[in-house]
């Protein structure tokens, strides 16, 4: 069944830059890259309330819009998944989320994701990202753990993003890498596009249309052998950013298998055995600490995702056999 009425998408500061198909394929993951064509070349998509091409580069900010004939309008099926709640008010909620856990429907996640979890628990939730992504203000990667902010009203949902296309929230990310980086604190400033060959991944690349500036400040917590902990604050919101710009320096996210060349790390690893023990099987990347101001007082709000299981267990064993540097 199709929808009589318009269906909007708020382009986030993340989604910059992108072909406005491959957005589209991103925001309604049940239609094809062909069927989305066919509606932008129909007229049924407008962006800012002006036809566009399929090529055409989105700016964070812009409104894109499907109007009548309309794809359908399907939103998450409420699924009873646990979720930790970190806060909760009439305008917000923040959630811990956990690592393997998709965010919204996409191709081939159709169900299970944190959307599904959100529909089950709250009656109500912000439309303006899109029927498959109610009260989705921003994402984290599939495997990447930590804080991340839902929207109750659409008021609520356009002001925080206005918070994030300003750069006034921060951001703090605690990262495991391989490698120990020789200064204690740096920020890496380089552009990031598409990559010019694999679809899943981004790159540093300079004078492409899809290259945006981004910006990333890290510091170092402990030193290992091989190995280090770092703080990192992300100044930009590019796709995969922090992944690219430490792996782009030398020291990838332990266990990063697109940008760090392996998925998994065994105890045998750490200790030069035969001991086969996973110790972590995915990237060790979590949004630690967020800072914004409440989307209808102003007042500021601080929330804090205590690091995991998992990777509070792979730091002990590298302060066991790598010895804390």
């Amino acid at each position: 069944m199709t929808s009589e009425q318009p269906t909007e998408f708020l382009v986030e500061a993340a989604e910059a830059g992108r072909r406005l198909d491959v957005f589209l394929a991103g925001r309604c993951p049940a239609h094809s890259r062909v069927q989305l064509r066919r509606a932008i070349t129909d007229g049924a998509v407008l962006v800012d309330g002006q036809r566009a091409k399929p090529a055409y580069r989105l700016n964070a900010g812009q409104r894109v819009t499907l109007v009548v004939p309309a794809l359908p309008r399907e939103s998450p099926a409420p699924e009873p998944m646990a979720l930790a709640l970190l806060y909760e008010d009439d305008d917000l909620a923040v959630v811990n989320k956990p690592p393997g856990l998709v965010v919204h429907p996409s191709r081939g996640h159709l169900g299970g994701t944190l959307a599904n979890a959100l529909a089950y628990h709250f009656q109500q939730l912000s439309g303006v990202g899109g029927a498959c992504r109610p009260g989705i203000v921003h994402r984290l990667d599939r495997d990447t753990s930590g804080v991340l902010v839902v929207a109750k009203t659409d008021a609520a949902h356009m002001q925080l993003a206005s918070q994030w296309q300003e750069r006034t929230v921060e951001k703090e990310y605690f990262a495991l890498v391989m490698g120990v980086p020789d200064r204690d604190r740096d920020r890496i400033d380089q552009p990031i596009g598409a990559h010019p060959r694999e679809r899943e991944k981004m790159a540093i690349r300079s004078l492409h249309a899809s290259s945006r500036e981004a910006s990333t400040f890290y510091e170092v917590d402990e030193r290992f052998a091989g190995f280090a902990a770092l703080h990192v604050h992300p100044r930009t919101g590019r796709t995969h950013q922090i992944r690219v710009h430490l792996a782009h320096i030398g020291y990838p996210v332990l266990c990063d298998r697109l940008y760090g060349g392996r998925a998994r790390i065994t105890v045998g690893e750490l200790c030069h055995s035969e001991d086969d023990t996973v110790l972590l099987d995915r990237q060790a990347l979590h949004a630690h600490r967020l800072r914004l101001h409440h989307p209808r007082s102003g007042a500021p709000l601080a929330f804090e995702a205590p690091l995991p299981d998992d990777l509070l267990r792979m730091r002990e064993a590298l302060r066991r056999w790598r010895g804390k540097r």
